[in-house]
C-alpha cells in the first residue's frame, strides 16, 4: 500500500531521514513515535510532499511519487492533518470543507452564491456528520475550540476521500476529555475500513492502545518496530527516551 525505501533527506550537515524504509499495509493502523528531534516530522513532510528526499523511494500503490508537488500527492490518495491545524480561519466549517472539495478540482471558490455544487455541499456534511461536527457547520473555524480546530483540519484531509491519512499528534494540546474524544474518533474512522492512517504521537498510552504496529525513529534512523509489548519493553526504546541508566558507583 504505502511504503517507503531507503529514505535520506539531510538539511546542511543534519541526517534528518537516514535510510528509513517502512511498510504500511492496506487498512493498517500505525504509529510513529520517537524523542524530539527524531525525525518524524521530516519523515510526514516527505511522505506528503512538503520537501523532496535526497534519495529513496515513496511508493504509493507501486507507485513512486517521491519529489512529486503536495497537490499532486493529495490527488493520489494522501492526506494530512497538521500538529498546528491549518484552517481557513475567516470561513465557516461548511464552507472550510466546500472549499477543500473545489480547489483540487479547479474549480473557482464562489461559496457565497446562489447555487452551490449539490456534490461539495453533501460531502461536506458527510464528513461533518462522520467526526460529530454538523452541529458547528455554520461556526467560524477561527472560532472553534482547539479540539474542533483539530477535529476540522482532519476533517479537510478527509473530505478528499485519501487512501491514507497521516496525523501528526492529533490529541496535542487537548484535555483528558477532548483527548478521549479524538482518538476515539481515529479509531472509529480507521474502524470502519478502507482507510490506511499513520499517526505520530507523544502519548504513550493513546499509542499502544490503537496502534497494530508501531516503528521507533531516533536521530533520523529506525530504532525498533514492533507491537506494542515489543516497543514497551524494547531496552533500545527505553534508553532512547530514557536516558541510559547509570552504573551504580562501586
Amino acid at each position: 500500500m504505502l511504503k517507503v525505501e531507503n529514505l535520506r533527506k539531510s538539511f546542511g550537515g543534519v541526517l534528518a531521514t537516514d535510510n528509513v524504509s517502512i511498510e504500511f499495509p492496506r487498512e493498517s493502523l500505525t504509529a510513529v513515535i520517537g524523542p524530539n528531534g527524531a525525525g518524524k516530522t521530516t519523515f510526514f513532510n516527505l511522505i506528503s510532499g512538503a520537501i523532496a528526499p535526497d534519495s529513496g523511494r515513496i511508493l504509493l500503490d507501486g507507485e513512486d511519487i517521491a519529489g512529486r508537488r503536495c497537490a499532486d500527492i493529495v490527488r493520489r490518495g494522501i492526506g494530512r492533518a497538521f500538529q498546528v491545524s491549518k484552517l481557513f480561519a475567516s470561513l465557516t466549517v461548511e464552507e472550510s470543507l466546500r472549499a477543500a472539495l473545489m480547489s483540487p478540482a479547479g474549480k473557482s471558490l464562489s461559496l457565497r452564491g446562489r447555487f452551490p455544487l449539490p456534490q461539495t455541499r453533501d460531502r461536506a456534511w458527510e464528513v461533518m456528520t462522520q467526526l460529530g461536527l454538523q452541529d458547528k457547520a455554520e461556526t467560524v473555524s477561527g472560532n472553534l475550540s482547539h479540539g474542533d480546530q483539530k477535529l476540522l483540519d482532519m476533517a479537510l484531509a478527509l473530505v478528499l476521500q485519501p487512501k491514507v491519512l497521516l496525523l501528526d499528534e492529533p490529541v496535542a494540546g487537548m484535555g483528558p476529555e477532548e483527548r478521549e474524544q479524538m482518538i476515539n474518533t481515529v479509531h472509529a474512522l480507521w474502524n470502519k475500513g478502507g482507510l490506511t492512517v499513520v499517526l505520530i504521537e507523544h502519548d504513550m498510552e493513546i499509542v499502544f492502545r490503537v496502534s497494530q504496529r508501531i516503528f521507533v525513529l531516533a536521530r533520523g534512523a529506525l530504532l525498533a518496530e514492533g507491537d506494542a509489548d515489543a516497543i514497551r519493553s524494547d531496552p533500545k526504546v527505553i534508553e532512547a527516551y530514557l536516558g541510559k541508566p547509570r552504573e551504580p558507583r562501586a
